[in-house]
């Protein structure tokens, strides 16, 4: 651990809903099977937000804590047992911030080494934080659960957000033709993914007569819950698959069950709460990094900067929804 300080700066959540506070902490050292990571980004997303606001009792993150899911840095210490990663690897991954593990809104970060991967040779350490969650996310419904293929017709509920972006990304290096909802503001971000705008205020009965002649989309991802995903019901064709990232509340199921169609729900942070499934993200995320480095993915990033010293106001742009992209919190110095 050689060049390692004692002692780290982060941005600590103290309490419930109170501002995160730039706190000096002992650096963490890694056990059997971690690394680490001098972190170089931490990306925010809605996740955190409400982690701090206590509205988010399922990521089991008690407080305080450093919070901060998505990672993106430098391994600089590995622990017994590390086999995937040597001392100057560059990694990014989805690998704290809930289930009482500390996060990434700190210098350093001791992190599962089957939680990262490599970081793409064509993605800054920067652009290489704002993927995991909403990569992850979006490979599980579509890919692991709908297994999506090509000449499948595929429609996104909310295409401009984090995990709609990956999820259009996802189905058309895949084969798929892609269509997303979003707001008339939205239709740019869409359209630049190759996907058909649809606008969100359409009725979903006429989405499916004027796309798909009233058949119905082979695959409906919905990333937003509620109303979003009573439409996906009424939008999916026979034998077709709903897949949601936001699957609370209650639902009529008739609509589904008529078209003999499937549903699937996706909870993104079981292997960092349960242990299960650790290896899988780490693959997911290897194949995050082949999509990039092919030119088939790549993260939309908020083009303003955030330091720890200031990582409370990249929660309050997320919490308000002021956002352009990904807001990412800049812990080291991006040029250097």
């Amino acid at each position: 651990m050689a060049q390692v300080p004692h002692l780290m700066q982060a941005a600590v959540a103290e309490r419930v809903g109170e501002p995160l506070r730039l706190l000096q902490v002992s650096t963490p050292r890694p056990a059997a099977g971690e690394v680490l990571i001098r972190v170089a980004a931490s990306a925010v997303n809605p996740l955190d937000t409400k982690i701090l606001a206590g509205a988010a009792e399922h990521a089991r993150q008690p407080l305080p804590a450093i919070l901060g899911i998505d990672v993106a840095g430098v391994v600089v210490a590995a622990g017994d047992q590390v086999t995937r990663f040597r001392v100057g690897d560059a990694v990014f991954g989805m690998a704290g911030g809930v289930g009482g593990h500390p996060g990434s809104l700190a210098e350093y970060m001791a992190a599962d080494e089957r939680l990262l991967a490599r970081k793409p040779a064509n993605l800054s350490l920067r652009e290489a934080a704002a993927v995991p969650l909403v990569f992850i996310t979006a490979w599980e419904g579509l890919v692991d659960r709908a297994a999506v293929s090509a000449g499948q017709h595929v429609l996104v509920r909310g295409g401009a957000g984090g995990v709609g972006q990956m999820a259009l990304q996802i189905a058309r290096a895949r084969g798929a033709v892609t269509a997303a909802t979003g707001s008339p503001a939205a239709s740019e971000a869409i359209e630049r993914l190759g996907a058909t705008f649809v606008d969100k205020a359409e009725p979903p009965a006429e989405v499916v007569a004027r796309m798909t002649g009233g058949e119905g989309f082979d695959i409906v991802f919905d990333t937003a819950g509620g109303a979003s995903l009573d439409a996906a019901f009424a939008m999916v064709r026979r034998f077709g698959h709903v897949v949601s990232a936001l699957g609370w509340g209650s639902h009529a199921l008739a609509p589904l069950s008529f078209r003999a169609a499937s549903y699937s729900g996706v909870f993104t942070l079981l292997p960092l709460l349960t242990g299960d499934g650790r290896d899988h993200h780490g693959e997911i995320l290897d194949a995050a990094r082949a999509l990039a480095e092919a030119g088939d993915l790549t993260p939309a990033l908020d083009p303003r900067h955030f330091t720890l010293a200031t990582a409370g106001d990249a929660y309050r742009a997320v919490e308000t929804g002021e956002v352009h992209g990904k807001i990412v919190v800049d812990i080291e110095d991006p040029a250097a």
